[in-house]
């Protein structure tokens, strides 16, 4: 257990597989001006989680902490905050890339990248919440200002962005393609999906045509690609933010639009969010779910790629 001054987190100090992760007593954060402290009662598992943790990424060399996800409960407000005191539940997502460190006991940060967390959720489903759908939302609404009736691909539409990518565009009233193994073809038309192409078997840009926005999930070759079933000024938004420039030269020939986007934290965005979890429109999927200790296990799983929805990190 941590002492008043220390906290529990997940740390490592080398690069490499999920045995490089390791449980670790670091000071606990105190929140500075316009700044709330969390306890941390659940934290996502991203794909960028598992990323950092082989390759260093955007963060360089270790040791440092992961995690972007937050749900928690409001231990303390500095100077100026007036949305939130002490004991409120808040969700939300860390500024992406520089303000991971929430697998950990505590964070403490702005409380602008906050909201209140659903009261028809729990802490281990908003903690899955608000890097994935903060992502498609960005993406999907911000971006690419999908409208009713518009027809929107979604590639890896059953993973972590994916599946919470599909309820989003639902609730803006389109219609829904989606590529996924087949065996996870049930899963995503109990989600909404209108129609489901299986990758493995199936050439999407063969399958599909005539559509408005497409999310890319996957980057490389599938972001080109992905311009050929567009319609006239359609647009693909791609996740991944660094990759060829055939794909903006391809887009510019066939008379269409590209764009690469990074996540970053937002409360309008987590307030939309919010607002979707509470109408009942949004949801997420819960692959699995880790005591704080059992990180590098969540990371195993994840390194797989064969999970379906997130996987979620709780702190007693």
């Amino acid at each position: 257990m941590s002492t008043v001054n220390t906290m529990r987190a997940i740390s490592q100090d080398d690069l490499g597989g999920p045995e490089v992760l390791k449980e670790v007593q670091v000071p606990r954060p105190e929140p500075r001006t316009n700044e709330v402290l969390v306890r941390v009662r659940a934290a996502g598992v991203n794909p960028t989680d598992w990323k950092h943790r082989a390759t260093g990424g955007f963060l360089g060399k270790p040791p440092f902490v992961l995690g972007w996800d937050v749900s928690g409960v409001v231990e303390a407000v500095g100077i100026g905050v007036a949305r939130f005191k002490p004991g409120d539940e808040v969700f939300g997502m860390l500024s992406y890339p520089f303000g991971h460190g929430s697998h950990a006991e505590y964070v403490s940060a702005p409380a602008r990248w906050f909201a209140h967390k659903p009261a028809s959720i729990d802490h281990t489903e908003a903690g899955a919440l608000p890097l994935v759908s903060l992502t498609a939302w960005q993406a999907l609404v911000e971006y690419a200002d999908l409208q009713p009736g518009q027809r929107v691909l979604i590639h890896a539409a059953a993973g972590g962005v994916g599946h919470v990518a599909v309820q989003i565009a639902k609730a803006r009233g389109a219609y829904v393609i989606g590529t996924a193994s087949a065996g996870k073809h049930d899963f995503l038309r109990g989600i909404g999906v209108d129609e489901a192409i299986d990758y493995r078997e199936t050439e999407f840009t063969e399958a599909v045509k005539d559509v408005d926005v497409v999310l890319d999930t996957i980057g490389g070759e599938t972001s080109t690609r992905s311009l050929r079933v567009l319609r006239p000024g359609g647009i693909v938004v791609s996740i991944l933010p660094i990759g060829s420039d055939e794909f903006h030269e391809e887009a510019e020939r066939l008379g269409v639009r590209s764009l690469r986007m990074l996540v970053d934290a937002s409360h309008s965005g987590m307030e939309a969010i919010a607002a979707l979890v509470e109408a009942g429109k949004l949801s997420a999927t819960i692959a699995g779910t880790f005591p704080l200790a059992d990180a590098a296990e969540a990371h195993a799983l994840g390194d797989t790629g064969r999970t379906t929805g997130k996987l979620v990190l709780t702190v007693d």
